[in-house]
């Protein structure tokens, strides 16, 4: 209960402070900060299979399942803001970091370890799974984020700014579920059964990519001051 609580607050600032921060500065320096901040930290934490009960079934997940809601999420506010283009900037210059990071992951992995250290086996292990993470999740990244960015705009375009859950909604599910199918059968063939993986993953998000509407509500009241006012994107 105090992991979802921790959870939850993260969100809610989030959608809160990278709105502000856009209102305030008309930049989207910040929400490109955060988003390569959360991908590096799902690159890492996907490596561990996760356990999430959700009372009425119980489901299994790489733990990185509870990041990438808030990347979308992400994409979404920088697409309100900013339009589609700077968008495809943003998740370019988020590849970039994430070859850095993998190349120095790699690097501290090689590097000889002081002989009193004891957990080099134990930091191998999980390091070396990150390249192959890396890469299905840039696969599957560079697919569904530039087809939620590419629906959510023309969803935009379609209902003239109006009906915000609606673009949230079905530019992420679709989205979701083809990052999830890709990502899991790229990074976890012959490793673990991955048929779980798929189902738990696509489910996880949903149900996240749903509750969060609310909240990109929120994120836009504070972005334009005006709750429910059609949205034309800041260069625009």
């Amino acid at each position: 209960m105090i992991i979802i609580l921790i959870w939850l607050v993260t969100l809610i600032l989030a959608s809160i402070s990278i709105p502000w921060y856009i209102r305030r500065y008309r930049r989207p320096d910040f929400a490109i900060a955060v988003y390569v901040i959360y991908l590096a930290m799902s690159q890492i934490i996907a490596t561990k299979i996760a356990v999430f009960n959700l009372i009425f079934r119980t489901f299994y997940a790489p733990a990185a399942v509870l990041i990438f809601p808030f990347t979308f999420q992400i994409t979404d506010i920088v697409n309100e803001a900013f339009g589609r283009h700077e968008v495809h900037r943003m998740i370019f210059i988020a590849f970039i970091t994430q070859l850095i990071m993998t190349f120095f992951l790699w690097l501290g992995d090689v590097i000889p370890s002081a002989p009193f250290w004891a957990y080099q086996e134990a930091f191998h292990r999980t390091i070396a799974l990150v390249p192959r993470i890396t890469l299905a999740s840039w696969v599957a990244f560079l697919i569904s984020e530039n087809l939620d960015a590419i629906i959510y705009a023309k969803i935009r375009e379609l209902t003239k700014g109006k009906h915000l859950w609606m673009r949230n909604i079905f530019s992420d599910l679709p989205s979701l579920a083809i990052d999830s199918f890709i990502f899991v059968s790229l990074a976890f063939y012959k490793v673990t059964p991955i048929g779980p993986l798929i189902v738990g993953q696509i489910v996880l998000k949903w149900i996240v990519g749903v509750a969060d509407t609310p909240l990109m509500y929120l994120s836009r009241r504070i972005l334009y001051r005006v709750p429910y006012k059609c949205a034309t994107p800041l260069d625009e």
